[in-house]
C-alpha cells in the first residue's frame, strides 16, 4: 500500500483538480479500453529511479500496485479518482511498460445443447 495517500477529493468542495486536467483532456486510454476488473501490477522496470519526473497520479498508482495486483476499480477507490481517469492513467503506464495488466477472460462459448440435455435428464432422475 502507498505510505502516503494523496486525496484529490474534498468532502466540501468536490474534486480539487478536474479529472480532465489529470488526463490532459483524454477520456479513453490509448489502445484498448480496460474493464473495471482488469488487474494491474507493476513490472520490474517500475523502479523508483525510473519514475522520477512522472506526474504524481501515475506514481500513486505504481505505489499501490507494488505489493499486489489491484483492479482498476480498487485503484480508483483508493485514490479517490474516477475510474475513467484511472483507466487513462493505466493506459499511459502500460505504454511506458511500467505496469502489466490482466484482463478478465472472455466467454468462449455457451455450453452445448447435448450437455444441457444430459444435465436435465440427470436432474429428472433424482
Amino acid at each position: 500500500m502507498a505510505s502516503k495517500k494523496t486525496s484529490w477529493f474534498d468532502e466540501g468542495s468536490g474534486y480539487l483538480i478536474r479529472p480532465y486536467a489529470i488526463t490532459g483532456g483524454r477520456t479513453h486510454p490509448n489502445g484498448a479500453d480496460f474493464p473495471l476488473i482488469t488487474q494491474v501490477a507493476t513490472t520490474g522496470s517500475a523502479k523508483s529511479s525510473e519514475v522520477q519526473g512522472v506526474q504524481p497520479e501515475l506514481v500513486a498508482i505504481l505505489d499501490l500496485c507494488r505489493e499486489r495486483p489491484l483492479a482498476i476499480v480498487e485503484i480508483a477507490a483508493l485514490l479517490d479518482l474516477p475510474a475513467s481517469v484511472v483507466k487513462v492513467l493505466c493506459g499511459d503506464l502500460l505504454a511506458k511498460s511500467l505496469i502489466a495488466i490482466k484482463t478478465p477472460g472472455e466467454e468462449t462459448s455457451a455450453p452445448s445443447v447435448e450437455l444441457l440435455e444430459r444435465v436435465i435428464r440427470g436432474i429428472r432422475k433424482l
